[in-house]
């Protein structure tokens, strides 16, 4: 397992090799300082997973992500000091799969890397289909009739979820520890995000889903449209 950390404070990524040391000493991490260089380490050295702080030396983080969106999937953390609610949502929009602020506890980060990671891992789970809609969960392969649609790993493992529980309400709760393992704080405002987004890909008007409805207080549920 390679983890890849795009961090410019030498304590953080220390604190973060150090936990990966103790917790899971099979796994390599590497890192660098500047975001550009990132990017290329995300080609060159395909990481399983990368750690990215936004505040970087010569480009900000989200150009990063940005750029890492365009070739890669690669399962991305953003750590960050950078607690503002836009900041969550534009990390969350423009691809990451997970949103951290610091400081942070080493064993909560350690569980939503594994998390990730283990979502990425081979399965034998074969395709559902929901009317028009065909998804590979293996692959993230989303087909809605003939068009193919590209999902992020967290909107795959979101959209599997809820084909698989098709006209019943899936709590927010329930709906976070499929996804990330964890109910934590903030996971509601995150599926939020991750939601829209998905509206914006397979529903007409996102605006009036009506594929993904929304159960106040509740949840989600994933219905046919009349």
């Amino acid at each position: 397992m390679k983890v890849l950390v795009i961090e410019d404070d030498k304590e953080i990524v220390d604190a973060i090799s150090l936990a990966f040391q103790i917790r899971w000493p099979e796994a390599k991490v590497i890192s660098n300082r500047l975001g550009q260089k990132g990017v290329e380490l995300v080609e060159t050295e395909q990481p399983d997973i990368v750690i990215l702080d936004l505040g970087l030396p010569d480009i900000n983080g989200f150009e990063v992500l940005r750029q890492i969106r365009r070739f890669s999937s690669v399962p991305t953390i953003i750590l960050t000091v950078r607690s503002d609610e836009s900041d969550v949502v534009k990390g969350l929009e423009w691809g990451a799969d997970d949103y951290i602020t610091k400081p942070f506890r080493q064993l909560e980060l350690l569980a939503r890397v594994k998390s990730l990671i283990r979502r990425q891992s081979p399965s034998e789970e074969t395709l559902l289909n929901f009317g028009p809609l065909k998804l590979d969960p293996v692959t993230g392969q989303l087909m809605m009739g003939e068009k193919e649609i590209a999902l992020t790993v967290t909107e795959n493992h979101i959209l599997t979820f809820l084909m698989k529980n098709a006209g019943h309400v899936v709590t927010h709760s329930n709906l976070a520890e499929a996804v990330w393992g964890d109910d934590y704080p903030g996971a509601t405002d995150s599926l939020k995000v991750h939601i829209r987004r998905l509206r914006e890909k397979i529903e007409k008007d996102p605006s009036k889903p009506k594929y993904i409805l929304t159960k106040t207080g509740v949840g989600y549920s994933l219905t046919k449209p009349e």
